[in-house]
């Protein structure tokens, strides 16, 4: 279509990773592999958590919505993913690339948000343990889990709208895995420098100030955790933040190294594996972080267990 004596493309051809035939599809089997972990892993977590009384505190109603964002981030880009490997024709028509984009940029930036809201609830627990239930009553939970999801889909749509009104003229072929928005960008015809800033301003306020907020909750986190007398009180401290800490250094490392310097950022290829890691290897692991290093977790699939270990012997016998 014309617009402006400018040509507008009507799709895209995503370069993925590899060309030959043989590496996709192995890749093609790792990756689906990994999807299937990821839905499976956090499906349970959910579903244990609903299901056990004793895990229906602030911190697990948050680790709800990290499974539900991780699950919908997986499926913004590993599925169209795994199309491509084994598809000759890999291209993505324009609405649906505009709508990866939005997808996966707005569940990354929900992300962020919640982790910061995650510390503020680990800061609560270990700094003002007394009053813990009254600050984070119900309905405080809910309108800081909605802000969380608010937030990334508003700057998500901000930015998905500004970067698809870009002419792209004849270029159509985005070097990367997906629809990501420093790949599509690099298409415009036009001086995009505007988009750039946008980008940097935009890592600033809904990457930084997260992670800003998460080390200052950490900071009392750690600073009241040395004020205990007792070393099982300083470890049983430690060990409730364990997990949380683990999730966020893995997710903020990743993702201020790929965005916070669109002019310095790294190599194609490593920008490709960095957004491989983190909608593939993230929300695999985040399960297994959240069950292996935290003992209410374990405890309650341990009686999950039980509990269906018991009904099977009783189907049997009967």
């Amino acid at each position: 279509m014309e617009r402006d004596n400018q040509t507008w493309v009507s799709e895209f051809i995503l370069l993925g990773l590899t060309s030959d035939w043989d590496t996709q599809v192995s890749l093609f089997v790792l990756f689906l592999a990994m999807y299937l972990l990821t839905v499976l892993g956090n499906s349970l977590i959910v579903l244990l958590i609903r299901l056990d009384s004793r895990l229906h505190t602030p911190m697990y109603f948050f680790l709800i919505n990290l499974s539900l964002v991780d699950v919908s981030y997986a499926t913004s880009i590993v599925p169209q993913l795994l199309v491509h490997f084994l598809a000759e024709h890999k291209g993505i028509p324009f609405l649906s690339c505009a709508a990866q984009l939005f997808f996966s940029l707005g569940l990354g930036g929900i992300e962020f948000v919640l982790l910061a809201v995650m510390a503020y609830d680990r800061y609560v627990a270990v700094c003002d343990p007394l009053r813990y239930s009254v600050i984070m009553h119900g309905g405080l939970c809910t309108r800081l889990a909605i802000t969380s999801w608010l937030s990334g889909s508003i700057n998500s749509l901000l930015h998905t709208a500004i970067t698809f009104q870009l002419p792209m003229c004849t270029n159509r072929y985005i070097d990367h895995i997906s629809c990501e928005i420093l790949a599509v960008v690099r298409l415009a015809c036009v001086d995009t420098s505007s988009n750039e800033v946008t980008i940097m301003v935009s890592s600033i306020i809904l990457l930084m100030t997260p992670f800003l907020l998460v080390l200052l909750s950490y900071v009392h986190i750690i600073s009241t955790i040395l004020k205990i007398q007792s070393t099982e009180g300083r470890r049983k401290a430690f060990h409730t933040c364990a997990s949380h800490l683990t999730v966020v250094a893995l997710c903020y490392g990743t993702t201020i190294f790929t965005y916070i310097q669109p002019h310095s950022s790294p190599s194609v290829l490593q920008e490709k594996l960095i957004s491989l890691f983190y909608a593939t290897v993230m929300p695999m692991l985040n399960p297994m972080i959240y069950s292996l290093r935290n003992k209410e977790v374990k405890g309650a699939w341990q009686k999950l267990l039980g509990q269906f270990s018991g009904l099977t012997s009783k189907l049997a016998t009967g």
